[in-house]
């Protein structure tokens, strides 16, 4: 694996200051399309097993197959954004179809409305992802890329975190009152369309500006190159070791926390994911994406082996802020390897691509970790979890 180009010698800050407007602007979307789902996420799998009665295996396969939706969803409008050389227009109508499903959660009358709103929100963020990451890259110079894709997900983490905060007040200001905190989760979410549409302007000349008539025809994909396949390879092993955050909501519940306070789990991981994600992303301009990601997987092993093997609020605390440290250092920097290794003009296919395989691994690290759940208990979902995490580090060890 190539380490990123480097950037010329300087502070963070200095790299911050030279990001450009759009990706400024597809960060505060982010934030508050974030804060709507964590609003409604961080309750979800609690809702469904305690007022629902839904089993955990459920909930594993309901968040795999929604996930992995998405992640199919993402190949298309990604070759699609390709192939019209133009990106933000999907990437409004996935932020748009997004917004408009949100409603849907406080009127569910079932298991059947819940898991069919939690789909189709699922499939705007599949017709957003792909165009979203590569009008990132389109705008940003190379020697940025780092800090661009480690600052939107900063500020797309700000969001999951104030989300859950925010559910927690409502929760306790309202006797936690589900469908309530799930209605105000709406006024967010078209906030975040608001600014899509008047603020993030697309390159008038964009890399992706020549069209590719086919790009998911086989001598298209060929153009991606092996270094391309290889991380894609990896990738899928290592989301086998990231199953769905709602396992960490269960294991708040499993140790006896009330419903009221379980969102404080997505609080304290997504600060611990903002707060390293842009240094992250900045450091791998400097010194090369490999080495940043390998402490990312570093820290998943951590915070497995915490949760499986420390007992106490202790473990629990300990694991769930490693976990969001891994994520501040291994999303964005898969994102800039994307962009480095992808002709310019294939960028949407490549992330769509790349989201598809991944969605495919996290609906059967999903579904996988709640038979081990409910079949050999919670220490046996993490320590698996770890074991996956240590094969993609060695992996990305060997790979030159």
């Amino acid at each position: 694996m190539r380490s990123a180009e480097k950037s010329e010698p300087g502070s963070t800050a200095k790299a911050l200051q030279k990001i450009p407007r759009s990706v400024w602007a597809l960060g505060f979307v982010s934030l508050f399309m974030d804060i709507s789902s964590e609003m409604i996420h961080a309750l979800l799998p609690l809702y469904m097993v305690t007022v629902l009665g839904t089993s955990v295996v459920a909930v594993g396969f309901i968040e795999g197959i929604a996930e992995a939706t998405a992640s199919i969803t993402k190949v298309f409008s990604g070759a699609l954004s390709d192939r019209l050389g133009k990106r933000k227009l999907l990437t409004v109508l996935g932020y748009g179809l997004g917004a408009l499903t949100k409603p849907v959660f406080p009127l569910a009358s079932g298991l059947e409305w819940l898991t069919a709103a939690r789909f189709v929100d699922r499939i705007g963020k599949g017709i957003r992802g792909a165009p979203r990451d590569a009008l990132v890259a389109d705008v940003t110079p190379p020697e940025l890329r780092g800090a661009a894709f480690g600052l939107r997900q900063a500020l797309d983490t700000v969001g999951a975190f104030l989300g859950p905060l925010l559910a927690i007040v409502l929760m306790w200001l309202t006797a936690s009152h589900f469908q309530t905190v799930f209605w105000v989760a709406v006024i967010p979410a078209f906030v975040a369309v608001y600014i899509l549409v008047a603020f993030v302007r697309e390159p008038e000349t964009a890399p992706s500006a020549r069209p590719v008539r086919s790009p998911l025809a086989l001598h298209e994909l060929a153009r991606l190159g092996p270094a391309y396949w290889r991380l894609s390879g990896l990738a899928m092993v290592f989301t086998l070791a990231r199953f769905s955050e709602a396992f960490l909501l269960l294991r708040a519940q499993d140790m006896g926390m009330a419903p009221l306070w379980a969102p404080a789990v997505l609080v304290l991981m997504a600060l611990a994911y903002s707060l390293s994600a842009y240094p992250a992303g900045a450091l791998s301009d400097r010194v090369g994406r490999r080495g940043v990601l390998m402490m990312g997987l570093a820290l998943l092993i951590a915070a497995d082996l915490l949760l499986a093997l420390l007992p106490g609020w202790a473990g629990l605390a300990l694991g769930v802020a490693a976990w969001g440290l891994h994520l501040g250092f291994t999303q964005g920097i898969f994102a800039a390897l994307i962009a480095d290794s992808a002709p310019a003009n294939l960028r949407g296919t490549a992330f769509g691509l790349f989201n598809l395989l991944t969605g495919v691994a996290l609906l059967v690290a999903s579904v996988v970790a709640g038979l081990l759940w409910d079949g050999a208990g919670f220490q046996a979902t993490f320590l698996v979890g770890a074991g996956c995490a240590g094969a993609t580090l060695v992996g990305v060890m060997l790979l030159r």
